[in-house]
């Protein structure tokens, strides 16, 4: 598992670590052959998700890849908001999203492998439709963040070629 439940103050604040005691949680891990770097590049390119993620339609971020930064994106029947909690690039990003009565916590966490990285990702779901449907919606987040993990993987080594290519 990635993290640990974090709520700076009383009102909440910063969420950067997903709940463990939420009643939905996935977690999903691949090995891209491509630096933290580039793998960082692609990830945090809010707006070109649609180019390499087909389940993506479009994003619309405020600001930069900083916390407080908002981005807006419509995957599947719904449009989430979202709000960039933490970021350490090139190693971690962690964003908090509303749709349909639900608040998700997210975290990426890249390593460096040599040459290559290690993606992990994990997410929670919290609010009254997570309890309600926890199964359903906890076997519909390990697809979804499986598929976007390997789009990620797909996107970040062929640019990673792209540049070997390029450099030769």
């Amino acid at each position: 598992m990635i993290g640990q439940a974090n709520r700076n103050g009383p009102g909440g604040g910063l969420r950067s670590e997903v709940n463990e005691l939420a009643p939905v949680r996935s977690s999903s891990e691949i090995e891209i052959a491509a630096t933290p770097d580039v793998a960082w590049d692609v990830l945090t390119a809010f707006e070109a998700w649609p180019s390499w993620n087909p389940e993506i339609k479009s994003v619309t971020l405020e600001g930069g890849v900083e916390a407080g930064s908002q981005f807006r994106w419509k995957s599947g029947p719904g449009t989430i908001t979202s709000v960039i909690q933490d970021v350490e690039a090139p190693r971690r990003i962690a964003w908090t999203g509303k749709s349909f009565g639900i608040t998700a916590i997210h975290v990426y966490k890249l390593e460096q492998l040599g040459t290559r990285t290690l993606v992990m990702t994990e997410e929670t779901y919290e609010g009254t439709v997570a309890r309600l449907f926890n199964g359903v919606l906890r076997k519909k987040l390990e697809r979804v963040l499986q598929s976007g993990l390997r789009h990620l993987k797909a996107e970040a080594e062929r640019r990673a070629q792209t540049a070997t290519k390029e450099m030769s």
